[in-house]
């Protein structure tokens, strides 16, 4: 009896542990580890699928509740780790998000116009870092992306809600007050409605690429 409660609270612990790494990916680590973490996982979990299919198989008839309850935890988890599983949740995280943090990120923006935060990174010419007293606004790393229109002055300023590695795109909330980008934003929302759409006044949520 008890080594079947530690079976149960190991792959409990499994699965905590998965919340805590999902929770860095979304709002702690720079989006340049993103891609080993999420391979680290993935990996994880495929082998700890593939041994618990393998033992469910071999000895279907002793604990057959504890070793259906490893082998779906941990398939469960892998399914769960992909975006296209996840695209419910996370709508439903990022309305939360919005919420939450709606005043720092009008915050950071008062501070972008009158440039007290601009671009600010090395390997990039449009991209800020910010201070460490900012809490998490934008995933992956913290950073914004910070346009301006030179001919008008007005910002457009992307925060990321999902920062891409590999080749998904990356998904952003964007604020601007610049004409030509807000065209374009509107063009994006009319053209592909599923994953983009208008949140309020000068604010978008945008899936991929909106500049082009």
């Amino acid at each position: 009896m008890k080594k079947e409660f530690n079976n149960y609270f190991i792959y409990l612990l499994i699965f905590c542990i998965w919340l805590i790494v999902q929770y860095g990916i979304f709002y702690l680590l720079n989006f340049f580890f993103v891609p080993f973490v999420w391979f680290v996982l993935i990996l994880f979990l495929l082998i700890l699928s593939i041994r618990n299919l393998v033992l469910l198989i071999k000895r279907w008839k002793i604990n057959r509740n504890l070793r259906l309850f490893k082998f779906f935890i941990p398939v469960i988890l892998l399914a769960s780790t992909f975006y296209r599983f996840n695209y419910f949740p996370n709508l439903m995280y990022e309305k939360i998000d919005w919420n939450i943090n709606y005043n720092k990120r009008i915050e950071v923006i008062t501070k972008v116009k009158s440039g007290e935060l601009k671009p600010n990174v090395s390997w990039n010419d449009w991209v800020c870092e910010l201070p460490f007293e900012y809490p998490i606004i934008s995933n992956g790393g913290n950073d914004i992306g910070i346009s301006k229109n030179e001919k008008t002055n007005e910002y457009t300023i992307s925060f990321w809600i999902f920062r891409n590695f590999f080749d998904s795109p990356s998904t952003y909330l964007i604020y601007s007050e610049d004409l030509e980008t807000l065209e374009r934003l509107d063009k994006k929302v009319k053209n592909e409605p599923d994953n983009n759409w208008k949140i309020k006044d000068n604010w978008y949520r945008i899936h991929g690429e909106y500049w082009e």
